[in-house]
Parts: structure tokens; C-alpha cells; sequence
């Protein structure tokens, strides 16, 4: 497989999806819960039924997927939690979250592109799809939505790299602002790194997915020097288990640098 290579400005705010989406408004007419039973069935026929099995087929055969570490959420099996994780493709990122918290459903904070598209983006929200709200009416519903998903005992994932980087071996510096969640919830938090390692027999990349947790919030600590620490200690994690990636399919060079 021939390596790219991408060159890149801000590791903040760069985003390399090959997407072209206009995101519809996120106002305080979307609707994040229906608490009827159709879309109750809706959800488990397209999260269940559909998307399961399918997810655990394609990530099987395409990627090799394995996941280290799933025991460690047996202590979270009776209450919800957040999950965080490095942001490194398009489709396998919507799909191992599910892996790893089967047989929870995981919900994950998307951004508004993900229930815009066409066709796709009517189901992706009963497949869990919580959009990020774009005015304050919205923000009260989002952050209820969110708030009941972990009293309902489910699983909340959030990308806090926010932007995707196509087969990215490291882990890229993040904002703590998403772990106010975890804290105003008082549940754990766990993170996953997906990382890209040799097959025998094929050139295409195996994930490999580590779980690291519960990380929980210090309560000597308050306001964002506690969001701060929260977000360190998973960072710091990530960034030691991203170190077994031992593929780079695309090599990143910042604009500017020599590239040897």
C-alpha cells in the first residue's frame, strides 16, 4: 500500500474528511429524544438488528479489528459512562464504539453533518447520532439528551479531537472542554485508542483497539483546573498506547518543515 502524505497547519482545527456536506441549523425545533414507541423500535431495528452485526463483519474482515482490554468497563456494567477516542476514520470510528460497549448502546456526540446527510442522515440518529447544538435552545435539549442517555444507563462516545485524520498514529492536543459531562454526570470515563499495526499476508493495517479506565474526576479539584486534570490523564494515556502503532499509512508533515 503506497504511503501519502498530508501536510497540515493547526492540529486543533485542521480537518481532513473528503466529505462534502452542508450541515443543517441545529435550533431548538431538532429533536434529540422521542420517547414513543416507534422510534424506540426504530433504534433497535437499525442499532441491533442492522448495524451490529454488520459493524462486527466489516471491522473483522476489512481491519482485523481487536479489541485489549474490554474487561476493565465490567465495573461500569451497572451504571453509564463516557468514552473517548482518537479520531483516525470515517467509517470505522462511527461503528467500534459499538463493539466496545455491547451490550450497552453507545450514543456519540457528532457534528451537525452527520444527520444532514442525505438518505443516511434520517437514520443516523436512531442509530445514536447526537448532534452538537448550534444555538442555546438547542444546548438545553442536547445537554438533556445527553444527561438522560447515562441516567438510561447507555454509553456516551465523544471524538475530542473533533476532526478526522486518516490513519493518524498519534494522538492530537484536545480541549477538556467535553469532560464537563463526565463531571456534572459524577460517572467514570474511559477512553479508546485505536491504533494501526502489521497483518501477516496483506499490506492493509489491523486495528487495534485499547481500553483504558475508569478515569474519574479529582473532587479536590474544581471547575476547569478539574476538567483540566480529567482531560490530562486520559490524553496522557492515549498518547502511550497510540506508541503500538507500528503502520503509517499517511504521513503527516506540518506546512513549513522539511520532509526527509
Amino acid at each position: 500500500m503506497k504511503r501519502k502524505e498530508i501536510y497540515f497547519n493547526d492540529e486543533l482545527n485542521d480537518e481532513f474528511s473528503t466529505a462534502v456536506i452542508t450541515p443543517k441549523k441545529i435550533d431548538g425545533q431538532y429533536q434529540y429524544l422521542y420517547p414513543g414507541i416507534w422510534k424506540k423500535f426504530t433504534h433497535f431495528f437499525w442499532y441491533r438488528i442492522v448495524a451490529t452485526p454488520l459493524a462486527f463483519l466489516y471491522l473483522k474482515i476489512y481491519f482485523g479489528h481487536k479489541i485489549i482490554n474490554k474487561d476493565s468497563l465490567k465495573e461500569a456494567r451497572d451504571i453509564g459512562f463516557f468514552l473517548y477516542g482518537n479520531h483516525t476514520h470515517f467509517l470505522a470510528d462511527a461503528l467500534i464504539p459499538t463493539m466496545i460497549s455491547t451490550p450497552k448502546d453507545t450514543y456519540v456526540i457528532v457534528h451537525p453533518n452527520n444527520v444532514s446527510m442525505p438518505y443516511l442522515g434520517r437514520i443516523t440518529p436512531s442509530l445514536g447520532a447526537l448532534p452538537l447544538p448550534d444555538d442555546g435552545d438547542a444546548a438545553k435539549n442536547f445537554i438533556h439528551a445527553v444527561e438522560t442517555r447515562i441516567v438510561e444507563k447507555h454509553v456516551i462516545t465523544i471524538y475530542p479531537e473533533a476532526h478526522i485524520w486518516p490513519y493518524y498514529t498519534k494522538i492530537r492536543p484536545f480541549k477538556d472542554t467535553s469532560f464537563r459531562y463526565p463531571i456534572s454526570a459524577k460517572v467514570p470515563v474511559y477512553c479508546f485508542t485505536n491504533t494501526y499495526q502489521k497483518r501477516k499476508f496483506t499490506k492493509h493495517p489491523k486495528i487495534v483497539t485499547y481500553i483504558d479506565g475508569p478515569f474519574y474526576p479529582d473532587d479536590a479539584l474544581r471547575g476547569k483546573v478539574q476538567r483540566e486534570d480529567l482531560r490530562n490523564r486520559v490524553y496522557e494515556t492515549m498518547v502511550k498506547r497510540a506508541k503500538n502503532s507500528n503502520v503509517e499509512i499517511i504521513k503527516y508533515i506540518r506546512a513549513g518543515e522539511r520532509n526527509d
